[in-house]
């Protein structure tokens, strides 16, 4: 009966005419921002962060805002995926496989409206999952000590490369550099200052939130004007869109695709790092594993759009799972998602369900009427997501650039965390260079002082014995995780993109 009235209560709040606004508004700037190649979901919740803080938002209202253009956005990436070939983010990888074939047939409409089905489904289960899960993680939560935390994230950053990273070397040395960034303030056990050089600004530490919008949108800005991509000529725009309600036996030949990849993304999104990217390519791996008899999936196949959308929106719902009960971020979207809820004093873990119920509940009610809308809003309005894909970059990038500076100086009123900004985004700029992924940065910096906070108190209360970190059963079972999280995806990441360049070598072929 519990679960049902904190449902009801959280409808209560999120059907409201301000956070019904909110959500309408999330999906559509989320699917824009999803629909663009390169953005993504973890660019576009960073992008309009400063919004939510302009706007004076509270903390539930913010969170419909963000999470509805985090849903908005893996919705948003499969468009480019099957009208231009190109995904919008990695998950979206895998759509291009039967995405675009089905366009080049004049089945573009046909696979949008069914990728936008399947999307609704795995993000609608994932959600129930949600429900479902959270409360029994914090249950267990509730076991962990100063030491079974820190082993928590060593978990965290050990996994956080994944399986699309095929160079764990330059995961840990983002992990590192990272927390290296949280050591920038005064200590709080000495009060002596670390790493300021005597910059007075510096001795509250580097703000989450300037990071996050330096390091993804201003280096965006900075990629472009390197490439000056001023062109939106692309002739695979002109594909044309055709009927836009697919054939009933279409819908109901892939509803078990659809149920089957659910679950798998679902429990590749609660793995801490995995994420959509890999919800994605296991649910179309396995799914042509299982269903592919004739060969058909690369050519056209309904349940190649299906199996891959179903699986990464699932993995978006799991990746909330770990945020809000442990406090450790499940995708770089929810350790973005949790930098906004420190910022707002919210400490997401056990505690979160019994402290702040408004935010919680109000936030899941809020998933269930997001995924309503987006349903609603992606198969009508397919032909105006199409024209978005036209936008020259030299108009985008602008408004992405006066976004991010007015909402952080809104924010802070601080000129020094304007430069700080700046510095983030070229440091940003010559990561994305170098291959460096950008996402252990910023997990780094957010969860930086409080695994040295965990790791001191773990260590003074068992008076200076380090052995106390590998002490109990839960804490060496995640240590465990940790390292073959980390050296599994050196053999396994190396698989999964030669698969993926072997199958984008085939489709080029095939066209």
């Amino acid at each position: 009966m519990d679960l049902w009235a904190n449902l009801y209560s959280g409808f209560e709040i999120a059907l409201t005419w301000q956070n019904l606004g909110l959500a309408l508004l999330g999906c559509f700037l989320g699917t824009i921002m999803g629909a663009l190649p390169g953005l993504g979901p973890s660019n576009g919740v960073a992008i309009l962060i400063p919004l939510a803080f302009t706007l004076g938002l509270d903390a539930t209202s913010s969170l419909i805002l963000l999470t509805s253009v985090y849903y908005g956005a893996m919705y948003g990436g499969r468009i480019s995926s099957i009208l231009l070939n190109i995904p919008g983010d990695e998950p979206a990888m895998m759509t291009c496989l039967d995405g675009y074939p089905m366009a080049r047939k004049g089945q573009a409409g046909e696979a949008l409206a069914l990728s936008g089905i399947a999307s609704f489904v795995g993000a609608f289960l994932a959600t129930w999952g949600l429900i479902l899960l959270a409360p029994q993680l914090v249950k267990l939560a509730l076991l962990f000590g100063p030491a079974e935390y820190f082993a928590l994230f060593a978990l965290a950053f050990a996994t956080l490369g994944g399986v699309s990273s095929t160079n764990q070397a330059k995961s840990a040395f983002a992990a590192m550099l990272g927390l290296g960034l949280a050591m920038v303030g005064v200590d709080t056990q000495t009060g002596v200052p670390r790493l300021t050089f005597g910059e007075v600004h510096l001795y509250d530490g580097l703000d989450f939130l300037v990071a996050i919008v330096g390091l993804f949108a201003l280096s965006e800005v900075f990629v472009f004007l390197e490439h000056r991509h001023g062109n939106a000529d692309a002739e695979e725009s002109k594909v044309k869109v055709g009927r836009l309600v697919p054939p009933l036996k279409m819908i109901t030949s892939t509803i078990p695709t659809m149920l089957r990849t659910s679950f798998l993304g679902f429990l590749a999104g609660v793995l801490p790092g995995a994420g959509a990217s890999l919800g994605s390519f296991i649910s179309y791996s396995m799914e042509k594993k299982l269903v592919d008899k004739q060969g058909t999936f690369g050519t056209g196949d309904p349940r190649g759009v299906a199996a891959p959308e179903a699986g990464n929106n699932a993995a978006a719902g799991g990746a909330l799972v770990p945020m809000l009960a442990l406090g450790v971020p499940g995708s770089g979207t929810t350790a973005v998602l949790l930098a906004v809820l420190l910022s707002l004093n919210i400490t997401p873990g056990p505690l979160l369900f019994q402290n702040n119920p408004d935010v919680v509940w109000g936030l899941i009610a809020a998933l269930f009427i997001g995924n309503l809308m987006l349903l609603a809003m992606n198969i009508p309005m397919v032909g105006l997501f199409t024209r978005v894909l036209l936008i020259p970059p030299r108009i985008l990038m602008p408004v992405v650039a006066m976004v991010s500076f007015v909402g952080i100086y809104g924010i802070s009123g601080s000129s020094f965390d304007l430069l700080v900004m700046i510095a983030f985004g070229v440091a940003g700029w010559l990561l994305r260079k170098l291959d460096v992924p950008l996402v252990p940065v910023i997990l780094g910096t957010l969860l930086g002082n409080t695994m040295e906070n965990n790791l001191r108190r773990a260590v003074t209360i068992d008076n200076g014995n380090w052995w106390t970190l590998i002490d109990s059963p839960l804490a060496i079972t995640l240590w465990a995780i940790a390292i073959a999280g980390f050296i599994l995806p050196i053999f396994v990441g190396k698989i999964v993109k030669a698969r993926m360049v072997r199958r984008d070598e085939e489709g080029s072929l095939s066209d």
